[in-house]
């Protein structure tokens, strides 16, 4: 769905009961605490809805409100063309197994998750509670170094090259205003996941929104949204002036078989994962980002090690702005 295209939006009335996502039936949904005016509350399913495990661990609340909203993308699993309710809980138990098991994290990394079929379900242990609250913060793991500040929503799917279920749009861009107004968070610090570590996450399609979902959370709580430049993401492949810099730059830490040739290739790769590995930086991945081949990549967590301070960080991400090619 194009930039702007009118949407139907699922609300749950303050107190009330109402329709929740497609093909959904009616679910019950405790009132939001009264903060925050000027978004209501969409159904979210919490973890005794979908039979979550328990902690592994009790979750960490903090005495402070978040910074950020972090936008991920799951990659696996999203080979299911079902986006019924059922499929929702099954990709929530899925992801919970993956991190518990997998990753060996105490609880589910992600606060929220958004299905394809637009259910929004609780991740993190008492993540709906405390937001409603709208003072305080459960500690995830989903963005290395930043877990203090940021509630993470993982939206199921692959969104590399396919664009975003308009179920699943609407479903996060409820999920983002709401926060987004318990917390008072800016639009403009609506993130994705590569906005912090060198990842694709949450794919190229689904980031290149996040400037629509932005305006689009700015307009319904009637907030200006502001411009704040990022670190640009390098992978193998690209080409453009802003390769050139990170090549002159990896010469300069002593990668001596880096060219400065503004393509990056894999010996600017290889350098790069060097760099990560040194700063151990190269396997601090979600859900997302734990199922695609990233080693390499050369992002928001990696530039502040490469650069010079020749300028300050803001006129770095202004100057490396200005260098990418516009058909990046």
């Amino acid at each position: 769905m194009g930039t702007g295209a009118r949407r139907t939006r699922r609300w749950v009335l303050r107190g009330g009961v109402t329709a929740t996502a497609v093909g959904a039936t009616a679910l019950q949904v405790p009132a939001a605490s009264a903060a925050g005016t000027n978004a209501r509350e969409p159904a979210v399913y919490t973890t005794e809805h979908w039979k979550a495990r328990e902690p592994a661990e009790p979750v960490t609340v903090h005495d402070h409100q978040p910074t950020y909203i972090v936008v991920h993308h799951t990659v696996e699993p999203n080979n299911s063309a079902d986006t019924s309710r059922g499929s929702a809980f099954d990709v929530s138990r899925a992801i919970q197994n993956f991190h518990m098991d997998g990753r060996g994290w105490i609880d589910t990394g992600q606060q929220f998750t958004a299905s394809k079929g637009g259910y929004l379900t609780e991740g993190r242990h008492r993540s709906l509670e405390v937001v409603r609250g709208g003072r305080r913060h459960v500690h995830g793991t989903n963005v290395a170094e930043h877990n203090h500040e940021v509630v993470g929503i993982e939206c199921e799917g692959d969104y590399r090259d396919e664009d975003v279920p308009e179920p699943l749009w609407d479903a996060l861009s409820d999920l983002v205003t709401y926060i987004a107004d318990r917390y008072d968070i800016a639009p403009e610090l609506i993130k994705g996941h590569r906005d912090f570590s060198s990842t694709q996450c949450p794919g190229d399609v689904l980031y290149a929104r996040l400037d629509e979902l932005r305006q689009e959370v700015g307009d319904r709580l009637g907030k200006p949204v502001g411009n704040r430049p990022e670190w640009p993401l390098l992978r193998q492949g690209d080409q453009g002036e802003d390769v050139r810099t990170a090549q002159h730059l990896l010469r300069a830490r002593g990668a001596r078989d880096v060219q400065p040739h503004g393509i990056f290739d894999s010996a600017t790769r290889d350098a790069v994962a060097d760099l990560a590995r040194e700063h151990g930086t190269l396997d601090r991945s979600c859900c997302g980002s734990a199922h695609a081949d990233e080693p390499g990549m050369l992002g928001a967590d990696l530039w502040p090690r490469l650069v010079t301070g020749r300028r300050s960080t803001v006129e770095w991400k202004d100057h490396l702005t200005r260098l990418a090619p516009r058909s990046r």
